[in-house]
């Protein structure tokens, strides 16, 4: 199953990004997970929405061609990254990639709450108009990683903590579930 993942954090040591290449490692043979580079699209611009940069195209082809697509985010100011806003501006305009694509939204965070915010508007952001994807249902499914700082291995840079990566395991199984109904 191939899945796109978009991580809203552009900082080199990012426990988001970092959860990113755990996932892309624990689950390699189940899930192909290539991580999406936001950092390389320009910021939206409606005037070249029609003909948009070889990075925006590339990004969108991506989402297009891809089973489900997880999105990893920091909450920056009780809200999603711009980084993150401007990606999901783009895959919104035109071809509108997201439509009918499975989401699963995680979240990694230093504090204990952080991301969930992020994580609310998120939703909001992907049922709308131009995007209407289809998101893992929540009620049970969200994914927090509170705690981070504890949580990820300093050298490896990989999730460790093993209550936390039994309850990723099942939150993944269940979005692979979602991801063969939709």
């Amino acid at each position: 199953m191939n899945i796109v993942a978009i991580v809203g954090s552009l900082r080199k040591d990012s426990y988001n990004m970092q959860l990113a290449k755990t996932m892309q490692e624990r689950y390699k043979g189940k899930l192909n997970i290539k991580i999406a580079d936001i950092g390389s699209l320009p910021h939206f611009d409606q005037d070249e929405e029609n003909n948009p940069p070889q990075p925006v195209k590339e990004f969108k082809d991506a989402i297009a061609n891809a089973d489900g697509v997880m999105i990893i985010t920091p909450e920056y100011n009780w809200s999603v990254p711009g980084v993150l806003k401007n990606a999901l501006d783009w895959a919104s305009r035109v071809d509108k990639v997201f439509i009918g694509k499975p989401v699963m939204t995680l979240g990694a965070t230093m504090g204990m709450l952080g991301t969930v915010r992020a994580q609310m508007h998120l939703r909001e952001i992907l049922v709308s108009p131009g995007i209407q994807a289809k998101i893992l249902p929540p009620g049970g499914n969200e994914v927090l990683i509170g705690f981070a700082n504890q949580k990820f291995d300093e050298q490896t840079h990989q999730l460790v903590e093993e209550g936390t990566l039994n309850f990723l395991d099942s939150k993944v199984e269940a979005f692979v579930d979602f991801v063969k109904l939709v």
